[in-house]
Protein backbone atom coordinates (compact mmCIF):
# COMPACT_ATOMS: atom_id res chain seq x y z
CA UNK A 1 0.00 0.00 0.00
CA UNK A 2 1.23 3.47 -0.79
CA UNK A 3 -0.01 6.59 1.25
CA UNK A 4 0.13 10.21 0.42
CA UNK A 5 1.61 13.13 2.61
CA UNK A 6 -1.26 12.65 5.46
CA UNK A 7 -0.73 9.30 5.49
CA UNK A 8 -4.00 8.30 3.73
CA UNK A 9 -3.53 4.98 1.08
CA UNK A 10 -4.01 6.68 -2.04
CA UNK A 11 -6.50 5.47 -4.54
CA UNK A 12 -6.47 2.55 -7.11
CA UNK A 13 -8.10 1.60 -10.16
CA UNK A 14 -8.21 0.08 -13.58
CA UNK A 15 -8.70 1.63 -16.87
CA UNK A 16 -9.11 -0.34 -20.10
CA UNK A 17 -7.17 1.93 -22.68
CA UNK A 18 -4.97 1.80 -26.15
CA UNK A 19 -5.88 -2.24 -25.50
CA UNK A 20 -5.01 -3.44 -22.47
CA UNK A 21 -5.59 -2.93 -18.93
CA UNK A 22 -3.87 -0.88 -17.02
CA UNK A 23 -3.79 -0.97 -12.98
CA UNK A 24 -2.89 2.65 -11.09
CA UNK A 25 -2.01 4.32 -8.07
CA UNK A 26 -3.55 8.30 -7.55
CA UNK A 27 -3.47 10.90 -5.05
CA UNK A 28 -3.06 14.24 -4.18
CA UNK A 29 -4.39 17.29 -5.60
CA UNK A 30 -2.88 20.01 -8.62
CA UNK A 31 -1.16 19.93 -11.69
CA UNK A 32 -0.86 16.41 -12.61
CA UNK A 33 2.00 14.00 -13.09
CA UNK A 34 2.04 10.64 -14.46
CA UNK A 35 5.22 8.53 -12.34
CA UNK A 36 6.61 5.62 -14.41
CA UNK A 37 9.16 2.85 -12.94
CA UNK A 38 11.39 0.72 -14.73
CA UNK A 39 11.94 -3.39 -14.15
CA UNK A 40 12.01 -5.26 -12.40
CA UNK A 41 10.14 -2.65 -10.41
CA UNK A 42 5.89 -1.54 -9.93
CA UNK A 43 4.44 1.17 -9.21
CA UNK A 44 5.38 0.35 -5.67
CA UNK A 45 8.43 1.98 -6.24
CA UNK A 46 7.52 5.67 -6.00
CA UNK A 47 6.14 4.69 -2.72
CA UNK A 48 8.52 7.10 -0.52
CA UNK A 49 8.42 9.96 -3.36
CA UNK A 50 5.02 9.99 -4.47
CA UNK A 51 4.07 11.18 -0.82
CA UNK A 52 6.62 14.22 -1.10
CA UNK A 53 4.53 14.74 -4.28
CA UNK A 54 1.20 15.48 -3.26
CA UNK A 55 0.79 18.29 -1.41
CA UNK A 56 1.82 19.99 -4.47
CA UNK A 57 0.13 17.62 -7.40
CA UNK A 58 -2.04 14.93 -8.53
CA UNK A 59 0.15 12.08 -9.20
CA UNK A 60 -1.06 8.97 -10.75
CA UNK A 61 1.46 5.78 -10.62
CA UNK A 62 0.58 3.24 -13.41
CA UNK A 63 1.81 -0.20 -13.15
CA UNK A 64 3.05 -0.40 -16.98
CA UNK A 65 1.52 -2.71 -19.52
CA UNK A 66 2.27 -6.16 -18.34
CA UNK A 67 3.88 -5.70 -14.98
CA UNK A 68 2.62 -4.95 -11.40
CA UNK A 69 -1.41 -5.74 -11.33
CA UNK A 70 -1.64 -4.27 -14.64
CA UNK A 71 -2.43 -6.66 -18.08
CA UNK A 72 -0.85 -8.80 -19.29
CA UNK A 73 -1.35 -8.94 -23.52
CA UNK A 74 0.75 -10.72 -25.77
CA UNK A 75 2.86 -7.93 -27.60
CA UNK A 76 2.60 -4.54 -27.33
CA UNK A 77 5.99 -3.87 -25.17
CA UNK A 78 7.70 -1.31 -27.79
CA UNK A 79 8.07 1.87 -25.89
CA UNK A 80 6.12 3.81 -28.51
CA UNK A 81 3.07 1.41 -28.31
CA UNK A 82 3.61 1.71 -23.80
CA UNK A 83 3.78 5.18 -24.29
CA UNK A 84 0.59 5.68 -25.85
CA UNK A 85 -0.92 3.13 -22.98
CA UNK A 86 0.07 5.78 -20.34
CA UNK A 87 -1.37 9.13 -22.72
CA UNK A 88 -4.65 7.42 -23.49
CA UNK A 89 -5.06 6.46 -19.34
CA UNK A 90 -3.98 10.64 -18.35
CA UNK A 91 -6.66 11.20 -20.97
CA UNK A 92 -8.99 9.04 -19.61
CA UNK A 93 -8.50 10.31 -16.07
CA UNK A 94 -9.16 14.19 -16.83
CA UNK A 95 -5.60 15.13 -17.02
CA UNK A 96 -5.24 16.60 -20.27
CA UNK A 97 -1.35 18.16 -19.79
CA UNK A 98 0.73 16.44 -17.52
CA UNK A 99 4.43 16.66 -16.15
CA UNK A 100 6.33 13.04 -16.74
CA UNK A 101 8.96 11.34 -14.17
CA UNK A 102 10.23 8.19 -15.92
CA UNK A 103 13.12 5.85 -14.34
CA UNK A 104 14.72 2.98 -16.20
CA UNK A 105 12.66 2.01 -18.77
CA UNK A 106 9.87 4.30 -17.35
CA UNK A 107 12.36 7.22 -18.45
CA UNK A 108 12.35 5.59 -22.21
CA UNK A 109 8.60 5.50 -22.29
CA UNK A 110 8.47 9.07 -21.01
CA UNK A 111 10.60 10.38 -23.54
CA UNK A 112 8.49 8.83 -26.16
CA UNK A 113 5.41 10.12 -24.38
CA UNK A 114 6.79 13.16 -24.51
CA UNK A 115 7.78 12.75 -28.49
CA UNK A 116 4.83 11.49 -29.48
CA UNK A 117 2.04 13.96 -27.40
CA UNK A 118 4.13 16.94 -27.44
CA UNK A 119 1.33 19.29 -26.74
CA UNK A 120 0.32 16.99 -23.83
CA UNK A 121 3.36 16.60 -21.79
CA UNK A 122 4.72 20.03 -20.27
CA UNK A 123 7.94 18.77 -18.20
CA UNK A 124 9.63 15.30 -18.48
CA UNK A 125 12.31 14.12 -15.64
CA UNK A 126 14.43 11.25 -17.37
CA UNK A 127 16.18 9.00 -14.82
CA UNK A 128 18.64 6.40 -14.70
CA UNK A 129 18.17 4.98 -18.17
CA UNK A 130 20.18 4.21 -21.52
CA UNK A 131 18.22 4.50 -24.71
CA UNK A 132 18.38 1.93 -27.27
CA UNK A 133 20.02 2.84 -30.33
CA UNK A 134 21.79 5.36 -28.96
CA UNK A 135 24.87 3.53 -26.92
CA UNK A 136 22.26 1.04 -24.83
CA UNK A 137 23.67 -1.95 -27.02
CA UNK A 138 27.50 -0.34 -26.37
CA UNK A 139 27.41 -2.35 -22.86
CA UNK A 140 26.07 -5.56 -23.33
CA UNK A 141 30.07 -5.82 -24.52
CA UNK A 142 32.18 -8.31 -22.04
CA UNK A 143 34.79 -5.17 -22.20
CA UNK A 144 37.37 -4.37 -19.45
CA UNK A 145 35.57 -0.71 -18.71
CA UNK A 146 32.48 -2.01 -18.98
CA UNK A 147 32.84 -4.45 -16.12
CA UNK A 148 35.33 -1.95 -14.08
CA UNK A 149 32.66 0.40 -14.24
CA UNK A 150 29.84 -2.01 -13.20
CA UNK A 151 28.25 -1.08 -16.58
CA UNK A 152 28.42 -4.88 -18.34
CA UNK A 153 24.85 -5.31 -18.90
CA UNK A 154 25.19 -9.09 -19.66
CA UNK A 155 21.53 -9.43 -18.65
CA UNK A 156 20.01 -7.70 -22.14
CA UNK A 157 21.70 -10.70 -23.86
CA UNK A 158 20.25 -13.43 -21.87
CA UNK A 159 16.77 -12.13 -21.94
CA UNK A 160 16.75 -11.52 -25.84
CA UNK A 161 17.24 -15.42 -26.15
CA UNK A 162 13.80 -16.66 -26.69
CA UNK A 163 12.21 -19.10 -24.09
CA UNK A 164 15.74 -19.97 -22.41
CA UNK A 165 15.33 -17.12 -20.02
CA UNK A 166 11.76 -18.66 -19.09
CA UNK A 167 12.90 -21.78 -18.43
CA UNK A 168 15.79 -20.74 -16.20
CA UNK A 169 13.57 -18.18 -14.21
CA UNK A 170 11.11 -20.23 -13.47
CA UNK A 171 10.94 -20.88 -9.54
CA UNK A 172 13.58 -18.29 -9.51
CA UNK A 173 12.21 -15.07 -9.37
CA UNK A 174 12.98 -14.40 -5.94
CA UNK A 175 16.69 -14.95 -6.63
CA UNK A 176 16.71 -12.63 -9.56
CA UNK A 177 14.79 -9.82 -8.35
CA UNK A 178 16.75 -9.55 -5.42
CA UNK A 179 20.05 -9.92 -7.36
CA UNK A 180 18.87 -7.20 -9.90
CA UNK A 181 17.74 -4.91 -7.24
CA UNK A 182 20.77 -4.90 -4.82
CA UNK A 183 23.24 -5.02 -6.78
CA UNK A 184 22.35 -1.60 -8.82
CA UNK A 185 22.16 0.10 -5.66
CA UNK A 186 24.94 2.12 -3.70
CA UNK A 187 23.02 1.77 -0.46
CA UNK A 188 21.42 -1.59 -0.63
CA UNK A 189 19.78 -1.87 2.09
CA UNK A 190 16.83 0.62 0.50
CA UNK A 191 15.36 -2.44 -0.99
CA UNK A 192 13.49 -3.43 1.64
CA UNK A 193 11.51 -6.54 2.38
CA UNK A 194 8.43 -5.06 1.43
CA UNK A 195 9.91 -4.05 -1.86
CA UNK A 196 11.21 -7.48 -2.58
CA UNK A 197 7.74 -9.15 -1.77
CA UNK A 198 5.81 -7.05 -3.62
CA UNK A 199 7.90 -7.18 -6.75
CA UNK A 200 8.36 -10.81 -6.54
CA UNK A 201 4.81 -11.22 -5.72
CA UNK A 202 3.86 -9.36 -9.33
CA UNK A 203 6.74 -11.03 -11.10
CA UNK A 204 5.73 -14.32 -10.21
CA UNK A 205 2.49 -14.41 -11.44
CA UNK A 206 1.28 -15.75 -14.51
CA UNK A 207 2.65 -13.87 -17.67
CA UNK A 208 4.83 -11.78 -14.77
CA UNK A 209 8.36 -13.02 -16.55
CA UNK A 210 7.07 -13.09 -20.12
CA UNK A 211 6.04 -9.83 -19.96
CA UNK A 212 9.07 -8.19 -18.79
CA UNK A 213 11.41 -10.02 -21.41
CA UNK A 214 9.42 -9.00 -23.67
CA UNK A 215 10.39 -5.58 -22.92
CA UNK A 216 13.72 -6.58 -23.13
CA UNK A 217 12.62 -8.50 -26.68
CA UNK A 218 11.62 -5.40 -28.39
CA UNK A 219 14.87 -3.16 -27.86
CA UNK A 220 15.72 -3.07 -31.77
CA UNK A 221 12.10 -1.70 -32.17
CA UNK A 222 12.82 0.58 -29.32
CA UNK A 223 16.01 1.65 -31.36
CA UNK A 224 14.35 2.36 -34.70
CA UNK A 225 11.65 4.47 -32.74
CA UNK A 226 14.05 6.51 -30.85
CA UNK A 227 16.44 7.24 -33.79
CA UNK A 228 12.65 8.52 -35.67
CA UNK A 229 12.08 10.81 -32.99
CA UNK A 230 15.55 12.13 -31.93
CA UNK A 231 14.77 13.51 -35.55
CA UNK A 232 12.70 16.02 -33.73
CA UNK A 233 14.13 17.59 -30.65
CA UNK A 234 11.76 18.16 -27.61
CA UNK A 235 11.18 21.73 -26.96
CA UNK A 236 9.80 20.60 -23.47
CA UNK A 237 12.21 21.16 -20.66
CA UNK A 238 14.03 17.91 -19.41
CA UNK A 239 15.24 17.25 -15.78
CA UNK A 240 17.95 14.63 -16.31
CA UNK A 241 18.70 12.64 -12.89
CA UNK A 242 21.47 10.27 -12.34
CA UNK A 243 23.68 7.90 -9.80
CA UNK A 244 26.68 8.45 -9.65
CA UNK A 245 27.61 4.80 -9.41
CA UNK A 246 25.14 3.92 -12.09
CA UNK A 247 24.59 5.81 -15.40
CA UNK A 248 25.22 9.60 -13.51
CA UNK A 249 26.23 11.98 -15.64
CA UNK A 250 25.50 10.17 -18.74
CA UNK A 251 21.55 10.81 -18.68
CA UNK A 252 22.23 14.94 -19.19
CA UNK A 253 24.54 13.83 -22.46
CA UNK A 254 22.40 11.63 -23.83
CA UNK A 255 19.08 13.31 -23.23
CA UNK A 256 21.33 17.05 -24.91
CA UNK A 257 20.61 14.53 -28.17
CA UNK A 258 16.94 14.60 -27.62
CA UNK A 259 15.67 17.72 -26.25
CA UNK A 260 16.74 21.85 -27.01
CA UNK A 261 16.51 22.40 -23.09
CA UNK A 262 18.21 19.94 -20.60
CA UNK A 263 19.56 20.36 -17.13
CA UNK A 264 21.04 17.49 -15.00
CA UNK A 265 22.05 16.25 -11.76
CA UNK A 266 23.80 13.59 -10.20
CA UNK A 267 22.83 12.39 -6.59
CA UNK A 268 25.18 10.17 -4.54
CA UNK A 269 23.33 7.24 -5.08
CA UNK A 270 22.59 3.91 -7.44
CA UNK A 271 20.24 3.25 -10.21
CA UNK A 272 16.67 3.11 -8.19
CA UNK A 273 16.79 6.91 -6.92
CA UNK A 274 13.19 6.76 -5.66
CA UNK A 275 13.93 4.23 -3.24
CA UNK A 276 17.50 5.07 -2.45
CA UNK A 277 17.49 9.08 -1.75
CA UNK A 278 13.82 9.99 -2.45
CA UNK A 279 13.94 13.13 -0.54
CA UNK A 280 17.06 14.55 -1.70
CA UNK A 281 15.22 13.20 -5.61
CA UNK A 282 11.88 15.21 -4.34
CA UNK A 283 14.44 18.32 -3.81
CA UNK A 284 15.78 18.62 -7.03
CA UNK A 285 11.96 17.33 -8.94
CA UNK A 286 9.46 19.63 -7.24
CA UNK A 287 11.52 22.94 -8.28
CA UNK A 288 12.01 21.79 -11.64
CA UNK A 289 8.21 21.22 -12.02
CA UNK A 290 7.06 24.69 -10.50
CA UNK A 291 8.56 26.82 -13.02
CA UNK A 292 7.05 24.53 -15.67
CA UNK A 293 3.23 24.66 -14.26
Amino acid sequence: MIFDHHEKPVRTGRATVNGTSLHYRTGGSGPAVVLLHGVPKTSYHWRHFLPRLTPHHTVVAPDLRGLGDSARPADGYDSATMSDDIAALMSHLGHDTYSVIGEDWGAVIGYQLAARHRDHVNALVFAEALFPGFGFEDHTALTHENVASGMHLWHLGFYFQPDVPEMLIAGHERELITYMIKYERSHPDTATPDAIEEYVRCYSMPGGIRAMLSIYRAMLVDAEQNRQAAQKKLDTPVLALGGSAFIGDRNESQMRLFAHDVTGHVFNAGHDLAEEVPDEMADVVLPFLAKRM
